[in-house]
């Protein structure tokens, strides 16, 4: 991570992601402006994927990636100095544009910012201002100039409040098509040194908090389904050490950094609510949906949020389509009751069917060359 700011060359782009959702979406997008834009220049916040595509990379999103409020709380000092650090870098960098991606406890902190200093202010996938929060949408409205929205639902929302949009699509369905198909599980196999037996993903989240909370209940449904293999991907923010030390004597294998992989040969998925969510559907995998946070930092979000889901999948679908095991509805009885249920042939066949119609909602391909159009007004 250098410490220079690159020299002025094209148009410049300074680009805030806050996790590693963000890190992916951003990184596609950079690709796809260079594509209409090849002497562009990005410079900004955010991962190792934005860094690989070009970004000059300012501070990593493990940074900044705090969740809850107890957490946010906990770690004010921090989370100041990085907006300040963030507009320090701004001042420096002098970009023609800022891209916001998500994020929106900082985000919406530096759009303002950015705003009064005369910078565009470019904000691609929306905060969920539609879950809770709503009076966020009267910031946005004044301090953005263009918002890119990724839920088909999401433009309906901010037309209620005389707010154009544009929808592009759901970048996950260029991520997931990018990806080179792998149908040798013999092959997948052999890396990992798997045995025959079908395979159950535990996606447990990228962040400590939520792996210590949800991890320990998912490991317990090895001993309840012996004829199958489990495998935690491994988010690679997280040390080998911390999940060796969670998973302990489980008969579970850890793969690192291939979360995509493990999704296209498993038979079905334990999901901590979030992006994941929504990668798991998108590659036919049959899933139970778990989330346990904070007890206080749940019990006020409840009071705030105004949807009647957490998981994408059934969020889209605007209906259940997979069960969410939430706080403590997650117990081992209930994850290992639907765990169970995913594995019969008739539910498997009637989440393919429902899948299917997901994947229709989101747009098709293409969401991160139409969100590149609209930036750089070659649409």
């Amino acid at each position: 991570m250098a410490d220079s700011a690159p020299e002025r060359k094209g148009k410049r782009y300074f680009i805030v992601a806050g996790e590693a959702s963000g890190d992916l979406h951003a990184s596609n997008l950079i690709r796809q402006i260079k594509l209409i834009q090849a002497d562009a220049v990005f410079c900004g916040f955010g991962g190792d994927l934005m860094e690989a595509a070009g970004m000059h990379l300012k501070k990593h999103y493990r940074e900044m990636d705090f969740m809850g409020f107890i957490e946010v709380i906990a770690n004010l000092r921090t989370i100041f100095k990085n907006l300040d650090y963030c507009k320090r870098c701004i001042e420096e960098f002098k970009p023609d544009a800022i891209i916001l991606v998500d994020y929106p406890g900082f985000n919406l902190r530096i759009a303002p910012y950015a705003k009064e200093k005369g910078i565009e202010v470019i904000y691609y996938i929306s905060p969920q201002i539609w879950a809770w929060k709503q009076d966020r949408v009267y910031k946005i409205r004044e301090c953005v100039d263009k918002m890119l929205v990724i839920l088909p639902f999401e433009k309906e929302f901010y037309n209620r409040f005389d707010m154009r949009v544009d929808f592009v699509g759901h970048p996950l369905l260029d991520a997931i098509a990018q990806f080179e198909e792998d149908n040798n599980t013999e092959s997948f196999r052999a890396t990992y040194r798997l045995n025959e037996r079908p395979i159950i993903a535990l996606l447990p989240g990228s962040r400590k908090q939520e792996i210590k909370r949800k991890l320990p209940v998912m490991l317990k449904m090895t001993t309840h389904f012996p004829a199958y293999q489990f495998v935690v991907a491994k988010a690679k923010s997280q040390s080998i050490g911390f999940f060796e030390e969670l998973i302990g004597n489980a008969d579970v294998r850890i793969i690192e950094n291939d979360t995509y992989r493990v999704l296209q040969h498993a038979e079905a998925a334990c999901v901590t609510s979030g992006t994941a969510t929504l990668e798991t559907a998108l590659f036919n995998v049959p899933e139970v949906v778990c989330y346990k946070g904070n007890k206080l930092s749940y019990y006020i979000a409840r009071q705030l949020i105004k949807v009647k889901f957490i998981s994408l999948v059934n969020l889209i679908m605007d209906r259940e389509v997979v069960k969410e095991l939430i706080q403590n509805e997650l117990s081992e009885t209930n994850l290992r009751f639907e765990l169970a249920q995913l594995l019969e042939p008739g539910k498997r066949e009637e989440l393919m069917l429902q899948y299917a119609e997901l994947k229709n909602k989101l747009g098709g391909n293409g969401a991160s060359l139409r969100a590149a159009k609209i930036i750089t007004g070659a649409s």
